[in-house]
């Protein structure tokens, strides 16, 4: 029991109350609410004073608008325990990773790097065991092509490329095998598995036949020595006259200049090429008429009209001079 003085007369009334104990205090519910009751066995409410100063402080921090309005806030407290707050779906998803599928043109693009690394690596497998393997060692040498150099030689020197596997073997080793070769100008490489390497030579085209001592050697057009002639009256070509030492001649590359244009058929017919000058260039033929040429210039219109003279009908008396110096007003005498 408590005790109050009220005042109002000059004797004090002292008035006594009871103070609730918690169990005897109710939450009247308001209009249209139902009362929650405290189940069994559940703590016993706090005492008035502790209850009021969370009211106090939770007033405070809702604001200024809240105090005025206790109904208002009443009725969001009742709100509150019926629902649950905006929020909380959200925030009982807090965590959770949600799995997307993969975009179609992703998943492509990651089989087809797929598929290419792996087609990469077989390919890389292959050529591996293909470079390597001695089902591909070379064992015999095909020589093509030979006119001047005897393939017997051609065969022999490529002899060093045999053990190696065909697809290590490249056209560069070929020519350092062949390089000392003056007959050779080019060659072709073609290896036909298993075994086998395929060698096609283009040769030189001699153009003349120059005399060195009891030798005659022929040569192309720059005056290199492709071969020797065992037998003279079988090369059908002209012979150079002043001998080894016309290689070193001024007029040495007019002469060959003008031998390079001419066609087999007539080159054919001619016995010797001389020159004493640069603009002297002179053929004797087999049946010992004689072409003045002239100069190197315009071989190839030269040419055409001296070929064209000797399929002529023979006159009487017989032609003993060509002169194609001037192929547009060639003269015969």
């Amino acid at each position: 029991m408590a005790g109050r003085k009220r005042s109002g007369s000059d004797d004090e009334t002292i008035t006594a109350t009871r103070a609730l104990e918690p169990e005897d205090q109710t939450v009247r519910p308001a209009a249209g609410s139902t009362a929650v009751r405290p189940a069994s066995g559940a703590p016993k409410a706090k005492s008035a004073g502790q209850s009021a100063g969370k009211r106090k402080s939770a007033v405070k921090a809702a604001g200024p608008s809240a105090d005025k309005v206790p109904g208002r806030l009443a009725g969001t407290r009742r709100s509150a325990g019926k629902s649950p707050a905006p929020g909380a779906n959200s925030a009982s998803t807090d965590g959770t990773v949600l799995a997307f599928p993969e975009p179609p043109g992703r998943r492509r693009r990651r089989a087809a790097w797929i598929t290419a690394g792996s087609a990469l690596s077989v390919t890389a497998l292959f050529f591996a065991l293909l470079f390597f393997s001695p089902m591909l060692e070379l064992k015999t040498v095909v020589v093509e092509g030979t006119t001047l150099l005897p393939r017997e030689q051609a065969e022999a020197a490529l002899e060093p490329l045999k053990g190696q596997t065909l697809p290590t073997i490249s056209d560069a080793d070929v020519e350092g095998l062949l390089k000392d070769r003056p007959e050779i100008e080019k060659i072709e490489v073609a290896a036909q598995p298993p075994s086998t390497l395929v060698v096609t030579v283009t040769e030189r085209i001699p153009v003349a036949v120059l005399q060195d001592g009891d030798t005659h050697v022929l040569i192309d057009e720059e005056g290199r020595r492709l071969a020797v002639a065992a037998d003279r009256a079988a090369v059908a070509l002209p012979l150079i006259a002043g001998g080894s030492e016309a290689i070193n001649a001024s007029v040495f590359p007019s002469i060959t200049a003008v031998l390079a244009a001419l066609p087999p058929e007539v080159l054919g017919r001619l016995e010797n090429a001389s020159a004493q000058t640069l603009d002297s260039v002179e053929l004797k033929l087999k049946s010992g008429q004689t072409v003045f040429w002239g100069s190197a210039d315009a071989n190839e219109a030269k040419a055409r009209v001296l070929e064209a003279l000797l399929k002529m009908e023979p006159s009487d008396p017989p032609v003993q001079v060509y002169d194609v110096s001037t192929p547009d007003r060639p003269v015969t005498r």
